[in-house]
């Protein structure tokens, strides 16, 4: 597993802070000031490269709408089959969030 030789107190610190955040607002605020704009918008295209893999969008679709390359798609892919399923986790959990509030 990769995530054991990423283990260390600097990384416990960033893991606790960002599950210290409260709200969307929160972490806006929080991911502005800890990352460029190209880092948070890298992170949320890959979120969005899996959601749509997920769903069984081609490569070319994927590509199209999110601007993603054809290696990012494909390393997202190989965490889909083979990774945590830390991808499906978020993205159940999202979907869980979402349908809650549309209830309300």
């Amino acid at each position: 597993m990769q995530i054991e030789k990423l283990r260390g107190k600097e990384l416990d610190q960033l893991f606790k802070a960002i599950l210290s955040l409260e709200n969307l607002e929160e972490c806006y605020r929080f991911f502005d000031d800890l990352c460029t704009v190209n880092e948070i918008q890298s992170l949320a295209q890959r979120l969005e490269v899996a959601r749509m893999l997920r769903e069984g969008n081609t490569y070319h679709k994927i590509e199209t709408e999110t601007g993603a390359s054809t290696a990012t798609i494909s390393r997202v892919k190989r965490c889909l089959n083979y990774g945590n399923d830390a991808y499906e986790m978020a993205l159940d959990r999202v979907k869980v969030q979402k349908e809650e509030t549309s209830a309300e």
